[in-house]
């Protein structure tokens, strides 16, 4: 396949967690001359489980061969490669959960884990590749953002909160200075320490390297964002540029915004969103900055219109969630495409699933999470803690909770106990969905949760005649089909040439996009 030069991509691949969006998938669609997006969500569990089954393909030890500090490199090689890989019904190795005071060997394994991921999605072309995290996921963010810069990463993509401190942490990552990080903690107080704080430089006294630290480049930021209010006070109050936004609409898949004033449910008990909860794009253009829009873009004719709004582009996620170099299990994923070739794909949006209280989309799958059975017959167990909430406890200390962990350790911590009505382990059904469940106790397999936004109805749209599997590439054609008739387009790159015509993109947008 050919690598063709970016411009201002048409389309962003979204960047779907935990290990959906994986390198491969990223790096088929950065090829296309279009954004490919690693999911940084997990990562270090992910590199560290990989490396358990052997690393099929030696694809893990081949990035880590390129880590520019040999000696952390060859400490997480010891620590949990297996060759041959673990034997069947044995559980993954335990890590520490994240927490204010990560360790440092639980930081080196999230530097390396999202240095390897960039670094293979961005092997093989020129093109940029850009890494999705979640605002929510706080207690990883410095470690990870610096081993992703380690690897070149060009674009960092941010959603599920208010990011306003990373633009400014990116400016000093890239200067291999010390960079802190606010964590959010529910009943602090004032005085108290909840500072984060990652200092690249004790990484190089620590380790002998070769040569000095390697010149980084700051990469561009873009605020995943849902609302007009939080696009204005991320450009005002953020610490450093914010170069675009994607714009996501309730019809995305994974976490989405909650609606805006009261929540209430409609009938099949899912969230209703209303006119408070559109976006006035009229007032996101006069912020000057390139916008792409999402939720149901993923169609030839939603991509003109959001051209013709004055978008860059789109970001499409589900789409390529279910393509052949998506992470998600083959099982998984072809079970749902079939589904909805016989028009039976079904997506709830779950207003009580996530421990983060923001609603989530669940495809409905049996055998998965979604069946009530199923989640019934988990055990309650918080042992991953992504989504867990630090709180301040009564003596003024830190401490976590998650409202997915056993209801009665959850309500000792001072949690109120219908917080834990519904809640399901997303950070263990996410890591289930790429085929690196937990087995506990050699018999317990932990079962996947699949989250798509409502688009799922329209994969057939990829599918050739007769066909019940696609490729990035059929969804890259498809969607840029739509900007110029069929008969004009011979190849990915003559598409990707039309990106700098696009009359609908307006110039204060593409003059003030760093390209």
């Amino acid at each position: 396949m050919s690598s063709y030069p970016i411009v201002t991509p048409v389309v962003i691949q979204g960047g779907m967690g935990a290990g959906i969006s994986d390198w491969r998938l990223a790096r088929a669609v950065s090829r296309l001359g279009q954004l490919g997006v690693v999911s940084g969500t997990a990562l270090d569990h992910i590199l560290a489980r990989r490396l358990q089954h052997g690393d099929p393909g030696r694809h893990m030890r081949h990035a880590l061969d390129h880590f520019p500090v040999p000696a952390m490199a060859e400490r997480i090689l010891q620590e949990y490669f297996i060759p041959g890989g673990k034997r069947p019904g044995a559980s993954y190795k335990t890590l520490a959960m994240h927490s204010k005071e990560s360790s440092p060997e639980l930081q080196e394994l999230c530097i390396v884990a999202n240095f390897v991921e960039v670094f293979l999605a961005r092997e093989g072309h020129d093109n940029p590749v850009g890494i999705n995290y979640l605002e929510k996921v706080q207690m990883p963010h410095l470690p990870s953002l610096y081993g992703a810069m380690l690897a070149g990463v060009e674009y960092v993509l941010m959603g599920a909160g208010i990011p306003l401190k990373i633009p400014g942490v990116l400016d000093q990552l890239a200067k291999h200075e010390s960079a802190s990080y606010d964590l959010y903690v529910t009943g602090a107080q004032p005085g108290d320490d909840c500072t984060m704080t990652f200092t690249p430089r004790d990484i190089y006294s620590s380790n002998p390297v070769p040569g000095d630290m390697p010149p980084l480049k700051r990469p561009k930021f873009l605020a995943i964002i849902a609302s007009n209010t939080l696009a204005t006070t991320m450009v005002k109050k953020a610490n450093g540029k914010v170069d675009g936004f994607v714009i996501e609409g309730p019809t995305a898949g994974g976490h989405n915004a909650p609606p805006r004033g009261k929540l209430e449910l409609n009938a099949a008990g899912e969230p209703i969103y209303g006119e408070r909860d559109h976006v006035d794009l009229a007032k996101i253009r006069e912020l000057g900055l390139p916008f792409w829009l999402a939720g149901e873009y993923g169609h030839p004719e939603r991509v003109k219109d959001a051209l013709a709004a004055g978008a860059a582009g789109v970001q499409v996620g589900t789409a390529f969630a279910f393509c052949a170099e998506s992470g998600l299990r083959l099982d998984y994923r072809q079970a749902l495409i079939d589904k909805a070739i016989a028009g039976q794909a079904a997506v709830f949006t779950d207003p009580l699933a996530s421990p983060t209280g923001f609603p989530f989309k669940v495809a409905q799958l049996a055998g998965t999470l979604s069946d009530p059975a199923i989640h019934a017959a988990r055990p309650r167990i918080c042992d991953l803690g992504f989504l867990r909430e630090a709180y301040r406890t009564p003596d003024g200390k830190i401490d976590y909770r998650c409202p997915g962990e056993p209801a009665t350790v959850y309500v000792s911590k001072g949690g109120k106990l219908e917080n834990t009505v519904g809640r399901k382990c997303l950070c263990n059904a996410l890591v289930a969905n790429i085929g690196l469940a937990q087995i506990r106790n050699g018999k317990h397999i932990e079962q996947g949760l699949i989250t798509s936004g409502d688009d799922l109805k329209a994969i057939p749209q990829f599918l050739t005649a007769g066909q019940n599997t696609y490729t990035a590439e059929n969804v890259v054609e498809k969607l840029l089909r739509a900007v110029k008739p069929q008969a004009e387009i011979s190849d990915c790159a003559t598409a990707c040439a039309w990106r700098s015509d696009f009359p609908a993109l307006n110039s204060a947008a593409r003059s003030s996009f760093p390209r």
